[in-house]
């Protein structure tokens, strides 16, 4: 692994407030995926908007890809397990995601991109987070990175924990990408057989864990594979510890709330319904997306 790692023990640990199971749907030029994080968990999630799995060896149910498409207001975080997208946008950047890669585009004030598979069989897997942006932060100017996985942080614990720092810190070891506002921790977590992992999550901070391989439990209780679990906001907590009964795969996603109205309608995302016409607007007339 790149990174030494410090011992970092939780003195309390969240429970689990409800577990949660993705909705089929598909998006796109018809990709089929699982939404895990729906809009009306918005509030909750607070600062998530949203989150997406999409995992198939089918090539019709992927091959199609995301054509050209606008956002502003918010970033996307996709990190892909398996296979291959190739980005594109207004803003003039192009990058291959591959295996366990990540990318981070921040909207801003917009953006118009495609994500589109550069692969015609085999797995495509993965995920996309939307992390949305302080209202003084939406208009922005847009922001990319492409990270492959060498890129990203990565140790092992004494348990053999194998931990991807994709934002955040753990145990030590910072991650690829830091928010000031909304403090995100996202990290993808492999768990031997009778292991047990311990994060720390400030006082406050909105978290899930989801399961994509295996079975995890946190505080006795099992988070199923394709499950993803609330934790309580609990006050004394000060992390989480997670548990593998088998071997299990997982994502560990937290941040700090912004507090602040949430309006959405597709792919924009801001505070108020005015805003949202002055984003339809800029759009239709082919202001947003348009380079400085």
């Amino acid at each position: 692994m790149s990174q030494s790692a410090h011992p970092q023990a939780v003195n309390v640990s969240r429970t689990i407030e409800r577990l949660v199971t993705g909705q089929a749907t598909s998006d796109g030029a018809g990709v089929k995926l699982s939404r895990i994080l729906t809009q009306d968990l918005q509030h909750r999630l607070d600062p998530f908007l949203m989150l997406d799995a999409f995992g198939s060896d089918k090539p019709d149910d992927y091959i199609a890809g995301f054509p050209d498409h606008p956002h502003r207001g918010f970033e996307t975080v996709t990190y892909m397990i398996a296979g291959r997208m190739l980005h594109r946008d207004s803003a003039g950047n192009e990058g291959l995601l591959q295996n366990g890669g990540v990318q981070w585009m921040t909207a801003g004030q917009g953006v118009i991109h495609s994500e589109i598979p550069q692969q015609a069989d085999g797995v495509m897997e993965g995920f996309q987070l939307w992390l949305n942006l302080h209202s003084s932060e939406k208009m922005n100017a847009p922001w990319y990175r492409d990270f492959q996985n060498a890129q990203l942080p990565q140790f092992q614990t004494p348990e053999g924990v194998t931990v991807t720092v994709i934002a955040g810190s753990s145990h030590g070891v910072q991650g690829a990408v830091s928010r000031e506002i909304t403090q995100p921790i996202f990290l993808d977590l492999h768990l031997p057989q009778g292991a047990r992992f311990e994060q720390k999550i400030p006082e406050g901070h909105n978290a899930f864990v989801y399961v994509y391989r295996g079975e995890a439990r946190i505080a006795g209780q099992a988070v199923p594979q394709q499950r993803m679990a609330i934790l309580k906001n609990t006050p004394q907590a000060d992390g989480v510890v997670i548990e593998a009964s088998a071997k299990a795969k997982l994502i560990l996603v937290g941040g700090k709330p912004l507090k602040e109205p949430i309006v959405q309608y597709g792919p924009f995302v801001m505070n108020s319904k005015e805003e949202i016409y002055q984003a339809l607007a800029d759009f239709r007339d082919g202001r947003l997306g348009e380079r400085a």
